[in-house]
């Protein structure tokens, strides 16, 4: 009967490790979106903390204190609960080797997985066992070590180009207010070219949000700054271009759409939020008629030459905006962005993501 106790406490051990390893390697070797059981507990737990303390601050720059923390303490965190984990698995395993007393089993598993070695194992197996903890403990260090630097090259990358869009987009940033600044300037014709390099930016948006998918939650420098209202910002620009101006079509707004839409999508897939897989021309979005003339009287103030059947500009408007719609303003919600219009001035102000999901995001097409 003890060797049957034994052996349980072995196999309940070694299930225990393989769930910290498939954690780990899900979380910062996989190149693709996945995310374990173990890794959405720990970051949905801790966002149940930081949602509650965010509720208590009365302003929005209390509340982007809080959540600034969110995203590096989560990174933290995990390695932590990695390396309890570990500590008591091993320690169960020792305990089903032979040595007695639950306290000198942690003691021992302790000192193997810090490489302390103040405590010798008794006999060859323990000691094997002991050289492999130390093994597993120094390398999930070595993970999170190596894979800091790619994290916050992520998070640089994107917030250059978040940076440098505030100096032409307002603040908050706004799509309309790029094409009447773009007019102003009398720099219309190298909008073309700020299509081409953010078209870049989703493309690379889309493979380090998902892959890296704590780099969300990485907030910008500037408390009033966000990648998700830039990017509604710059797709909404793209939109109008495309669906009010008298301007003809530009194929780079164009693509640009399209990546912007992979990228919210695969994201928003990510974190079960609502986004529309396939979408129609006519399908309702979240902006207004309202808002939208509004907009177009704002270019007609401007200068920039609007179309002058409304109708059709806003059925087209709608076209281009149903893409990334739900998707844009899910994830403004998620991150608990700063005030943007068309993005996070209509978002939910929490969000509670399912706490299984084991399958991998899937590109929409």
């Amino acid at each position: 009967m003890d060797v049957v106790v034994e052996v349980l406490w072995f196999v309940l051990a070694l299930a225990l490790l393989v769930l910290v390893l498939d954690s780990a390697v899900r979380t910062f070797v996989l190149p693709r979106g996945v995310a374990t059981v173990l890794t959405r507990t720990v970051f949905v737990g801790l966002r149940a903390v930081f949602n509650g303390l965010a509720r208590l601050a009365r302003t929005y720059d209390g509340r982007d204190s809080v959540m600034a923390l969110y995203g590096p303490i989560g990174l933290l965190l995990l390695p932590t609960v990695w390396i309890v984990l570990t500590l008591v698995a091993f320690a169960a395993m020792f305990h089903a080797l032979g040595v007695s007393g639950y306290e000198a089993a942690i003691e021992m598993s302790g000192s193997s997985l810090f490489t302390l070695g103040f405590i010798r194992p008794p006999d060859f197996a323990s000691t094997c066992l002991a050289f492999v903890e130390a093994a597993f403990g120094l390398g999930l260090l070595a993970l999170l070590i190596a894979y800091l630097p790619t994290i916050y090259s992520a998070f640089s990358k994107r917030e250059i180009m978040v940076g440098q869009l505030a100096t032409f987009a307002g603040n908050p940033p706004a799509g309309v207010e790029i094409l009447r600044r773009a007019h102003m300037m009398e720099r219309f014709h190298l909008l073309e070219d700020v299509w081409v390099q953010w078209q870049g930016w989703f493309a690379e948006l889309e493979e380090t949000h998902t892959s890296l998918a704590v780099v969300n939650f990485f907030r910008s420098p500037a408390p009033h700054r966000s990648w998700v209202t830039a990017a509604g910002a710059v797709l909404d620009a793209a939109s109008l271009r495309l669906a009010v101006t008298e301007m003809g079509f530009d194929p780079q707004a164009g693509l640009m759409i399209r990546g912007g839409r992979y990228a919210l999508n695969a994201i928003a897939e990510y974190f079960d939020l609502p986004y529309a897989a396939d979408p129609s021309p006519t399908d309702p979005i979240l902006v207004t008629r309202d808002e939208f003339e509004e907009a177009c009287d704002s270019l007609v103030a401007a200068g920039v030459a609007v179309r002058a059947d409304r109708d059709a500009a806003w059925a087209d408007f709608v076209g281009w905006r149903v893409n990334y719609d739900l998707a844009l303003v899910g994830i403004a919600g998620l991150v608990m962005a700063p005030y943007a219009p068309w993005s996070s001035d209509r978002s939910p102000r929490a969000h509670r993501p399912r706490l299984m999901r084991l399958r991998p995001f899937r590109h929409r097409t």
